[in-house]
């Protein structure tokens, strides 16, 4: 890990900007797993892209567009769906950063088929006017073989 522009570590080796993202990212998941909008939206730039698990396959380009995601996946999680990280890595730089996860995510059902199958995450971060910024998601489920 470099240190750039006067940062410093916290208690667990991260730098300052990597413990303010590591909390972005988790204060993202505890509002998908609670249904809240707002707190899903709040960190996100106007000109987010995210690369979901359901189509389409180019992705889905804007703030608006991304809101519009949320209401049926908060509807099928609301039937006992599973959404929580258990492994969350971020690098920061000076402006951009980025993070990656893998998330328990699923059915009562499909947890319960596959109790090892995991979520995969990557998010992509910009600092814009002194904040961090989500620029880009990308959920994905590996493939299996």
């Amino acid at each position: 890990m470099t240190l750039t522009h006067g940062e410093t570590t916290g208690t667990h080796g991260e730098t300052t900007d990597e413990a303010a993202i590591r909390g972005l990212i988790l204060r993202w998941a505890a509002a998908v797993h609670a249904g809240d909008l707002d707190t899903v939206l709040a960190d996100h730039s106007d000109d987010i892209v995210m690369f979901d698990v359901p189509p389409p396959i180019e992705g889905v380009v804007g703030i608006d567009a991304y809101r519009e995601t949320w209401p049926p996946f908060f509807h099928w999680q609301s039937q006992g769906a599973c959404f929580e990280i258990v492994s969350l890595q971020v690098t920061a730089g000076v402006d951009v950063a980025f993070a990656h996860a893998l998330l328990r995510c699923g059915s009562r059902e499909e947890l319960a088929a596959r109790p090892d199958g995991r979520l995969r995450l990557t998010i992509g971060l910009r600092r814009q006017q002194g904040r961090w910024t989500v620029t880009h998601e990308h959920h994905s489920f590996p493939i299996e073989q």
